[in-house]
């Protein structure tokens, strides 16, 4: 062992600079994770050299030229041992300057070493110190060593007299001069700029603070069996048990990790050697230490060693890196074990990454040829030809051939050609855009607001900003997880839904104390709702049903009937569609709740803005054609998502909201005589005041009664509204006495209460944020100050006038982390959100249920 008992006061006693010693005063808060884990593996009685810990804050104190004892320091580590720095942040992610290794090599101590472990091995000790010295801490330029020929004694001295030349003077000679230098370049690294705004952009504080560590090396060079290597017994891509890692021999630092060609194989091998075969004894020793730190530090752990002489020295440990399928097996297979907890194991899981694992992915080892970036709107990646318009996609898909759709936006009426292609990717829109909204819901990646690409779509033609033009029938990726648009294709990881992701969310359904719902608008996403276990449906849109092939003339001729006798008339062809439709839903979810929104956009949505399809729609009515673009132009509106809509329309048509509540409840009563009994939710969308509410439930309750006199047949319903305008909010007391349920729709609700568009703030929105007029997006993030008051007053007063009623959120917000810890805490029910961000959600769910139950 390499570790020994303090020497003197001056270390041991000092909160800067301290000993890792079983008991010394370390934290990962005052310290940083290096030191703490090295600490641990002292603790389990492991080969760890030497080490002292310098603290977050004497490291700022160097940063300002204020330096510790640094010959203390040096006085803790045995007679002429070599030393080197690495850095210790708090989180590993965040970085940190690079180890400088071999700090104390001089001239007398190489003719020491010389005689030791042989002139060559002393030579690339002192060789690499030198340059990294030049490099690293004199901040010389790196081309100075490129005359430097040769190995040995010979390249250690062009090394120091290139040195010399360009600083005018020797190389330093102490020790404690060279050990200070290093720390104070260290410390003054983690403070430069650059190095602060990347390690923000990994979620960093600003004030993140580093700590150093200060260790007895351990050479990997001489004689005998020595190198330098890391080994873990995972995979990092599946999380599948085995031996992984490289050796070097004649080697430090982490030199066997860059590729040469010499690095051997850790087990035997019939391909070549191994360290198995060449140093069986540190080869075992290594193993039951690895095995050891796992058990006990309970992780996956990466050890970085050194064999000098035969002998093991254990330099460093880390949690393995992995990816998000070898999370979920890593910490599924440790609970398994009874290392750690199924509560332990649900938070070691990110709750984003998981997206990772339901879709398809660019294989982050792909070479990525960017030609556009925009907000990564859907997660997940496809590669396909582009197409510019959704019947082009429905070709394309009828040929086999996987498409990308391009729009410059998406409307209802590219539903059709949404589901058809692979991707979608658009000019315009945000996180709340249609494109993004239902991109969610069908699990199709999609990248919106792609602005630095010039979309012609008379051409067909993409241009990118450095001039490269895309035709339609090119190939490119969208990758809706980076936002990354890619010419070309990339290679993929499929997506990895096995037995661990099962189980580890069967634990998570147990743990959270909130219920996760999906917004599901066809039987295809209520059966992957259904999949995920999600508690019901919490926003069924059936606007969508009526794009459907033979269900969308229908729907216009409704719209271009003079009387409501006539709409009626022609709605009664699209009863036993709808009745199917909701049929269907109620047997997927085999009697949990399905909260179906009523109509809600403006009918100028269903009529085509072409002259083509403004003809084509003439010869299907057998109108003038004039007779059809003058009933267009007279239902346009200058602002239509804030004019006729939603529950206006319900009052103002009604015939619409009757046939589909007759649809509801006629399918009710099918699929309860069928399956377990069902108790539909009714939902009107946009309300603003009671009286909507009064006037809409008037008429159900009217049709409800006449089914179940026509059918015979007794069923119960419940009705409720969608919170979307701030003052169904703010006068949700005296709304609430009307209604079964209050469900926030975050989505609009933002819309109004910013006054923006939720289409086409995308195009500044990143100015606002990195400015930092908005913390983040809006319609990405939940805002809990501005938006989220209304939710917590429209919640109380609903409460306090009707006791019991339910709460929830339908909106985008409802699959995100943040906006889940919002709801528990302000009391809601249940949470709804597209049915691929179902498992996200329940987890992110499971984690403050478990952080609340540790208090």
């Amino acid at each position: 062992m390499l570790h020994l008992k303090p020497k003197g006061a001056a270390v041991q006693n000092n909160p800067d600079t301290t000993l890792v010693t079983a008991t010394g005063p370390i934290t990962n808060e005052t310290h940083g994770g290096r030191a703490k884990c090295l600490q641990r593996l002292v603790r389990l009685d492991l080969p760890v050299p030497r080490t002292v810990a310098i603290s977050f804050g004497a490291v700022q104190k160097i940063a300002k030229g204020q330096m510790p004892d640094v010959a203390a320091v040096v006085a803790q580590m045995p007679e002429g041992a070599l030393m080197c720095v690495r850095p210790s942040s708090e989180d590993p992610d965040w970085g940190g300057p690079g180890a400088v290794l071999n700090i104390g090599i001089n001239n007398s101590r190489f003719d020491e070493l010389c005689a030791s472990i042989g002139e060559d091995a002393a030579a690339a000790l002192y060789t690499r110190f030198v340059q990294s010295y030049a490099i690293n801490v004199a901040r010389l330029d790196p081309d100075m060593f490129d005359d430097v020929a040769g190995q040995g004694r010979a390249a250690l001295e062009q090394s120091l007299k290139a040195y010399e030349r360009e600083t005018e003077e020797e190389f330093p000679q102490d020790p404690t001069v060279q050990l200070s230098a290093v720390l104070r370049s260290m410390a003054r690294a983690w403070d430069g700029t650059s190095a602060r705004l990347l390690r923000q952009a990994k979620g960093a504080p600003a004030d993140a603070g580093l700590g150093l560590v200060v260790q007895q090396m351990a050479f990997g060079v001489g004689i005998g069996e020595c190198g330098s290597g890391i080994l873990q017994l995972v995979d990092s891509d599946t999380g599948e048990p085995q031996i992984k890692g490289r050796y070097l021999s004649q080697s430090q630092g982490r030199d066997a990790m860059e590729g040469d060609a010499a690095a051997l194989y850790l087990t035997r091998d019939p391909r070549g050697p191994s360290l198995e075969e060449l140093a069986p004894e540190a080869f075992k020793e290594l193993l039951a230490h690895t095995a050891l730190m796992r058990r006990r530090l309970r992780a996956e752990m990466l050890v970085e060693f050194v064999i000098d002489a035969g002998k093991l020295h254990i330099l460093d440990g880390m949690r393995v890196a992995r990816s998000s399928r070898a999370a979920v097996r890593i910490a599924v297979a440790l609970a398994d074990e009874g290392i750690i907890s199924r509560e332990e194991a649900l938070m070691r899981v990110e709750p984003r990454t998981l997206t990772e694992l339901l879709h398809r992915q660019v294989d982050p080892r792909s070479k990525r040829d960017v030609i556009g970036r925009g907000i990564a709107a859907s997660p997940g990646a496809a590669t396909g030809k582009i197409v510019f318009s959704a019947n082009e996609a429905q070709s394309s898909a009828a040929r086999d051939e996987p498409c990308i759709l391009i729009r410059r936006e998406t409307a209802p009426e590219d539903i059709r050609g949404m589901h058809a292609a692979v991707a979608v990717m658009t000019e315009r829109g945000g996180a709340t855009s249609h494109a993004a909204v239902i991109g969610r819901g069908l699990g199709l990646p999609c990248v919106v607001g792609v602005s630095k690409i010039k979309f012609n779509l008379i051409q067909k033609q993409l241009v990118t900003a450095d001039g490269r033009i895309f035709s339609e029938g090119d190939v490119i990726t969208v990758d809706g997880s980076s936002g990354q648009v890619l010419a070309g294709s990339a290679d993929m990881i499929e997506a990895a839904l096995d037995e661990n992701f099962t189980r580890l969310m069967s634990w998570a359904e147990d743990a959270a104390d909130i219920d996760i719902r999906a917004n599901a608008d066809t039987p295809a996403d209520a059966q992957t709702a259904r999949n995920f276990n999600a508690h019901g449906i919490g926003l069924c849109r059936t606007e969508h049903m009526f794009f459907e092939a033979g269900r969308l003339t229908v729907m216009r001729e409704m719209i271009f009937a003079e009387t409501g006798e006539d709409r009626r008339a022609v709605l009664e062809r699209l009863l036993p569609m709808q009745r199917e439709d909701f049929k269907e839903l109620f047997r997927i979810m085999q009697g949990q709740p399905v909260c179906i929104r009523l109509f809600d956009p403006p009918l100028h949505e269903f009529l085509p803005m072409n002259k083509a399809g403004q003809r084509e729609l003439a010869d299907a009515l057998n109108l003038p054609l004039s007779d059809v673009t003058r009933r267009i132009e007279a239902m346009s509106e200058h602002n239509p998502m804030l004019g006729l809509r939603g529950v206006r329309l319900g009052v103002t048509v009604p015939e619409i909201y009757e046939m589909q509540a007759r649809a509801i409840f006629e399918a009710t009563v099918a699929a309860s005589r069928d399956g377990d009994p069902v108790v539909p939710e009714i939902m009107i969308p946009l309300v603003s005041t009671r009286r909507e509410v009064e006037m809409v439930k008037t008429a159900i309750d009217a049709i409800a009664a006449a089914v179940r006199t026509e059918q015979d047949a007794s069923f119960e319903y419940r009705l409720g509204i969608m919170v979307e305008t701030p003052r169904a909010a703010l006068r949700a007391g005296e709304i609430a006495p009307h209604c079964a349920f209050l469900s926030f729709g975050t989505n609009d609700l933002t819309q109004m209460t910013y006054g923006l568009s939720r289409d086409d703030a995308g195009r500044f929105m990143s100015d606002y944020v990195q400015q930092g007029v908005f913390a983040e997006d809006p319609f990405h993030m939940l805002d809990v100050e501005g938006v989220g008051e209304l939710l917590t007053l429209g919640a109380a007063r609903g409460r306090a006038a009707q006791p019991g009623i339910t709460v929830s959120l339908c909106g985008e917000h409802g699959g995100n982390p943040e906006s889940i810890a919002f709801c528990r805490d302000a009391g809601f029910d249940y949470v709804s959100c597209s049915p691929f961000r179902v498992p996200v959600a329940r987890l992110a769910a499971a984690q403050l249920a478990i952080k609340h139950k540790i208090g």
